[in-house]
């Protein structure tokens, strides 16, 4: 009545060998663009150090967690502009000053992965208003 069963394990190939991934000894993939979060989080964080505070200091001040305001920071979370408002505020800042600030930031890395040789993402000129909140 007993029902003997294997020890060995089948494999079953979940993509057929031409669709595999190449080899490692091809060149590797181009780096992406920096998120707007950890930009962000860059530069509150860098705000925040600059006039000596402590992160319970501003996430008081901000009226927000201390642990999300530190996701925040390490660009873990992205926040509202409620919430980035607040955190800015906190710091002596605006709104638009933050986003400022960030907005240097991207040219300032992105200046910087050009200089050494990477390829920038293709200039697409825009017509037309942009609007951050």
């Amino acid at each position: 009545m007993s029902n003997p069963v294997s020890d060995e394990a089948e494999v079953i190939r979940l993509r057929p060998a031409h669709a595999r991934p190449a080899a490692p000894d091809t060149e590797p993939p181009a780096p992406r663009e920096p998120l707007w979060r950890d930009l962000v989080g860059d530069v509150l964080r860098r705000e925040r150090r600059a006039q000596e505070r402590t992160l319970k200091d501003v996430a008081d001040a901000a009226r927000i967690s201390l642990p999300y305001l530190s996701e925040i920071e390490r660009g873990r979370k992205e926040a509202s502009s409620e919430v980035l408002a607040a955190a800015a505020h906190a710091l002596g800042l605006g709104l638009g000053d933050l986003l400022s600030l960030t907005h240097g930031e991207l040219a300032r890395r992105t200046a910087a992965a050009q200089r050494r040789g990477r390829p920038a993402a293709p200039h697409r000129p825009h017509r037309g208003l942009c609007l951050a909140a």
